[in-house]
């Protein structure tokens, strides 16, 4: 199940460790919250008072379909429900418009198609780095400035960084988005590289390394978990990046990694709320139009071979007790196999009745707590168990009973309450989701980059209910796999005196 995490312009490391812990709590969207009364206004546009128009690439085509109305309290997603426009740019600008005239507000979502997957050894963190730079001046914008601007006019911002995209966003009542066009698009035309910010920057992201991987439970064994799992596929490498290739960043390399990824043609520019689609459409070709296109970057190389044997590692640090990390290799988003996995997920570890929390939690009283997760991603990735157990527990004793709960899902699939118990939690999780501006840019933003197309969030909800006990017993048969998994366990040492 897709599942960001919003926070302070957080790499993919420290959104890792934050969905393990909050894995049983369903996975929801989770965006830092402020005070400001003007933000919390922007929180309460509803789906329901939603209108969508679908079109091509160059011009919006009418659907007859899409005039249609649907009861409040049905559970439909189609373009009659959400209605959006999809327009390129003649810079390979992809632009999604979605009007929603609920509240006078708008978001803008700007989803970047550069993640830690574009890198390679040598400038790893990159990528996360860049997603701080952005707010450090441009051309017409000085330095510390973007924020302030931005707050002056009552607006929010956030962005965050995943191994498969980079991606930032801005809330703001809707009679400021010239403000956002303004400040987007300069960055975007000309940011500012100066040595001396670079090298002020670089020390931010290095401190936020050894705040969210070095001194971090989660972070360590998530780290270890991927750089162990795969061979020579580039989710081996952290998203905030290895120390090493921190402290050695090259200007150069940096100046070139902007030209190639923070290209028009590599970008996808979403925009929802109160707006008038035409109108916003020339606003936006008027700010970003003359933003010159860049050669389309080589896709990266992903030779990951078959694993056909398990793998282990540890991890020594100071802790109270043991917590160990289970990898399984999973397919991509694109497999039919993907909502098979998120429902899974939900079934073994969403809330206290689920599996896993029922067995090691309650009635073992082993664990203090458990979760299991599956992350839709462009390649091959990982299908994820962390279980932190209690004082004095072995982490063979909580491996044993992860296999057995795993055994008995191989053994005789979910029982039709789970099931159906699952489907209705991640249903209603993907909704909601969808309540406010900002949860549906970023469900068509992502879906347009991860799918290629942002339609496929129509086609969510009859996944998910497709799903049947008997998809999820060979599921995990097949991806249950002890010769295809790794584990990374935790020894606790003492802490030094």
């Amino acid at each position: 199940m897709v599942a960001f995490l919003g926070g302070n312009r957080m790499s993919g490391a420290a959104h890792d460790q934050l969905r393990h812990r909050r894995a049983a709590e369903s996975r929801p969207f989770a965006t830092r919250i402020t005070a400001a009364v003007t933000h919390a206004a922007l929180c309460l546009a509803a789906l329901p008072a939603v209108s969508f128009t679908l079109s091509g690439n160059a011009a919006a085509q009418s659907d007859s379909a899409a005039k249609k109305t649907v009861p409040n309290d049905a559970v439909a997603l189609d373009p009659s429900t959400l209605r959006v426009e999809r327009h390129v740019l003649p810079n390979g600008l992809t632009v999604l418009l979605h009007e929603d005239r609920s509240i006078p507000a708008v978001t803008l979502w700007q989803w970047y198609k550069v993640g830690s997957r574009n890198e390679h050894p040598g400038i790893t963190g990159v990528s996360h780095y860049f997603e701080h730079m952005m707010f450090n001046g441009s051309a017409k914008v000085p330095p510390k400035e973007y924020d302030r601007i931005l707050e002056s006019n009552g607006g929010y911002s956030n962005a965050f960084t995943d191994r498969d995209m980079t991606a930032y966003y801005e809330d703001i009542s809707s009679d400021r988005l010239d403000v956002l066009l303004e400040l987007d698009s300069d960055r975007m035309a000309a940011l500012s590289l100066l040595p001396e910010q670079l090298k002020s920057e670089i020390g931010v992201v290095k401190e936020e390394r050894r705040l969210s991987v070095d001194n971090s439970i989660p972070g360590l064994l998530d780290e270890q978990l991927y750089s162990v799992a795969f061979d020579a596929s580039p989710y081996q490498w952290p998203v905030i990046g290895w120390m090493g290739d921190l402290e050695r960043m090259q200007r150069q390399d940096l100046v070139d990694y902007f030209r190639t990824y923070y290209a028009p043609n590599n970008c996808i520019l979403v925009l929802t709320g109160d707006f008038d689609s035409r109108q916003a459409l020339e606003k936006i070709q008027a700010h970003f139009g003359p933003i010159p296109a860049q050669a389309p970057p080589a896709p990266p190389v992903n030779s990951e071979a078959e694993q056909r044997g398990e793998r282990r590692a540890e991890v020594h640090y100071p802790a109270q007790n043991v917590s160990f990390v289970i990898g399984y290799k999973a397919p991509s988003a694109s497999s039919p196999d993907a909502p098979v996995l998120d429902v899974l997920a939900s079934i073994l570890s969403d809330g206290e009745s689920s599996r896993l929390h029922r067995s090691l939690v309650y009635e073992q009283q082993i664990a203090l707590s458990v979760s299991a997760s599956f992350s839709e991603r462009i390649d091959p990735g990982l299908f994820e168990f962390y279980i932190e157990l209690k004082p004095g527990q072995a982490s063979q004793a909580g491996e044993k009973s992860l296999d057995d709960v795993l055994e008995k899902m191989r053994r005789e699939g979910p029982s039709d309450r789970e099931l159906q118990k699952a489907k209705n939690q991640l249903a209603a999780g993907f909704i909601r989701g969808l309540k406010t501006n900002n949860g549906v840019g970023q469900q068509l933003g992502y879906h347009e980059h991860v799918f290629g197309d942002y339609r496929e969030i129509f086609h969510k909800l009859d996944k998910y209910r497709s799903v049947t006990s008997a998809d999820c017993q060979r599921a995990a048969k097949q991806y249950f796999d002890n010769a295809k998994r790794t584990v990374v366990t935790l020894v606790p040492e003492e802490t030094a005196r």
